[in-house]
Order: structure tokens, then C-alpha cells, then sequence
């Protein structure tokens, strides 16, 4: 117990600093950086599907697909469909210009933080399952992290923050999930008596994340050939998820 607990506190404060990340992109033309993004929320849509399809709901499912864990799935979908409607917070991955402004700069660092705590949630549970699926998990919020990082950052730009403070409030608000994490662990009998119904949670907020707020960044781009890649880098990243099945 005391190794899946190290793995997971390291793994948080792994993600957590993703959220330093936004200073690596200062240096980017608006369009350059538009691109790039564009294939990591592909790579990232990919991971979380794969994350959800290939770990998450398998290791529920042993025992048959319970109406619970359908429940607790759908839960997981709705409960981040509130967060986003009353927090008036979305996991937007593209860089605010006229045309996609974001004025909502303080409330967009609550949501973060709600994001965080429920992600530090999701990684501990993950790891009381097994050690290789909190793996899986770790590394597909590590990579929806990053364009959400960037898109944070530049929304405290937009609102006014100095580059230096938005830094500091993104790295500050990403450690909320090292509290998710002690909160699983500090409960953790409770927590190990409900895990295939958490586990079912942790997916319906995975495909929520992927197919509410990822997938539609894609489609704004209709172009044949930059779609093709986009696929490469989605299937990529349901490859990369399969792969870890071999930790096992």
C-alpha cells in the first residue's frame, strides 16, 4: 500500500507541473501554437478513450456490466457537465484571440481547481485498482493537461493576470490534485469498498472530457490533410494506452 500511495503522489505532482508549462509557449506565433494543439488534444482524445475502453471500464466489467457501474458512469458524465455549466468553465485547449475570447479569467481558476482536486481523485483510485492501470490514467490526464495547461495560461493573460502570477495560480490551483490524492487515501477502506463504482465515475468524466470538450476542438479544423494527422495522433494515442496493458 505505501508504493501505490508513493506512485501516486508522484504521479500528481508529475501532472501538477504541467501547469508550468504555459511559459514554454510565450516564445509561439498564435498559429504555430494553434497546430500544435491541435494534434496534442487529438493525442490526448485518444489516451482518454483508450484510458476509458481499454482500463477503466474492462476492470469494472470482470463480474458483468452492473446497472451501478452504468450509473456511476453516467454520474461521472453529468457531474462534469455541472461543474462546466455552473462554474461557467470550459476546457478550452485554443489561445484566446477576438474571436475566442475568455473573460472569465477568475472563475476559469475555480474550475481549475474543481478539475484538479477530481483528477487527483481519479489517479488515486486508478492506483488502488493496480498499479499499471494508475499508470494508464496518470499518463492520460498528464496528456489532456497539457493543451488544457496552455488554454488556462492564456486565459489569465486575457484577464489581466501578469505572466508571472498566472504562472503561480495555475501551479498553485494544480496541486489541489495532491489533496485528491490524500483524500482517496485517508479514506481508503471506504474508497476500496465502492472502487469498481468510483473506477465507472472515473470513466464517465474521462469520456465526458474527451467527447464534450476535445473531440469539438478538432472539428473546427476541416481540412483533409491536417484531419489525417489528427486520426494518426487520436489512434496514436488509443496505441499508446493498449501498450500499457503489457505492464501487467
Amino acid at each position: 500500500m505505501v508504493n501505490v500511495f508513493l506512485y501516486s503522489l508522484l504521479s500528481v505532482i508529475i501532472v501538477s507541473l504541467v501547469s508550468l508549462i504555459g511559459i514554454a509557449t510565450l516564445s509561439l506565433r498564435a498559429d504555430k501554437l494553434k497546430r500544435i494543439l491541435l494534434y496534442l488534444v487529438s493525442f490526448a482524445a485518444g489516451a482518454l478513450m483508450g484510458d476509458v475502453f481499454i482500463h477503466l471500464l474492462p476492470e469494472v466489467s470482470g463480474n458483468g456490466f452492473s446497472l451501478g457501474v452504468s450509473a456511476f458512469a453516467l454520474s461521472g458524465i453529468l457531474f462534469s457537465f455541472v461543474i462546466e455549466k455552473f462554474v461557467h468553465w470550459r476546457h478550452c485547449h485554443l489561445p484566446t484571440t477576438k474571436e475566442h475570447p475568455h473573460p472569465f479569467a477568475v472563475m476559469n481558476l475555480v474550475g481549475d481547481g474543481v478539475h484538479n482536486f477530481v483528477d487527483g481523485i481519479i489517479i488515486g483510485v486508478s492506483y488502488l485498482v493496480s498499479i499499471p492501470v494508475g499508470l494508464a490514467t496518470t499518463l492520460a490526464v498528464f496528456l489532456h493537461e497539457i493543451p488544457q495547461e496552455i488554454g488556462d495560461f492564456s486565459v489569465l493573460l486575457h484577464g489581466g493576470f501578469s505572466r508571472g502570477r498566472a504562472l503561480f495560480m495555475n501551479f498553485l490551483l494544480a496541486l489541489t490534485a495532491v489533496l485528491g490524492v490524500l483524500i482517496v487515501f485517508f479514506l481508503r477502506y471506504i474508497v476500496e469498498g465502492t472502487l469498481p463504482l468510483l473506477t465507472a465515475f472515473a470513466a464517465g468524466t474521462f469520456l465526458y472530457i474527451a467527447g464534450s470538450d476535445l473531440i469539438p476542438e478538432l472539428h473546427k479544423e476541416t481540412g483533409l490533410g491536417k484531419t489525417f494527422i489528427q486520426l494518426v495522433f487520436f489512434v496514436l494515442g488509443i496505441a499508446i494506452m493498449y501498450l500499457l496493458l503489457f505492464l501487467d
